[in-house]
């Protein structure tokens, strides 16, 4: 009996766990999406001002880029939680659930932990002096805060192997045949 609540309890705070994650990567996934929109209306101002008034600032161009490069990177996580990442599906989808399990689990051990590892290995050293020197923009009338943009490299790391735990772990109950938390992100209402 003890051993069976101490199971009901680790299931318990696993299933919490896996709510939270995905509550935060829902929450900076619906965040990020204003950007997308920000970045359309900013690449057109761009365009009409260059072409249509020969006027144009560095900064205002390289917003544009640093925004769509902080959708890719800090949206990974809620494109993973929305199951939105390329898979190749030559085995996978005719396979049975508890394959899928595996395969989900075995993905997230073997290639998922370890590119993520080796991203934030190499791009430690690479933010950390960032951040000492403050780095800006090369371009004369560029953006400042270039060190912010090389943060979303690491941000993009923790939510990715959050969301990929998360996965992970929804997985796992699969395999032992444990109900899933209710973790389905489009029963929430979370916005902006």
């Amino acid at each position: 009996m003890n051993q069976q609540s101490g199971n009901r309890r680790s299931s318990g705070f696993l299933a919490s766990l896996v709510r939270a994650i995905d509550r935060i990567n829902e929450v900076i996934g619906r965040w990020t999406s204003w950007l997308v929109l920000s970045m359309v209306l900013t690449t057109f101002a761009v365009a009409v001002l260059r072409y249509g008034f020969d006027v144009g600032w560095i900064w205002l161009q390289e917003i544009y880029v640093w925004m769509h490069a902080v959708i890719f990177l800090v949206a990974a996580g809620y494109t993973l939680l929305h199951d939105g990442h390329v898979r190749v599906d030559i085995f996978y989808r005719t396979a049975s659930e508890r394959a899928k399990a595996w395969i989900n689990l075995l993905g997230f051990v073997f290639f998922l932990v370890p590119t993520i590892a080796a991203i934030w290995w190499s791009s430690w050293p690479y933010v950390r002096l960032s951040w000492q020197r403050l780095e800006v923009s090369r371009e004369a009338g560029g953006m400042h805060g270039l060190f912010l943009l090389k943060t979303a490299i690491l941000m993009f790391c923790v939510l990715l192997v959050l969301q990929g735990l998360a996965f992970a772990i929804r997985n796992l109950f699969a395999l032992v045949r444990r109900p899933d938390p209710d973790t389905t992100p489009h029963d929430r209402e979370i916005g902006p």
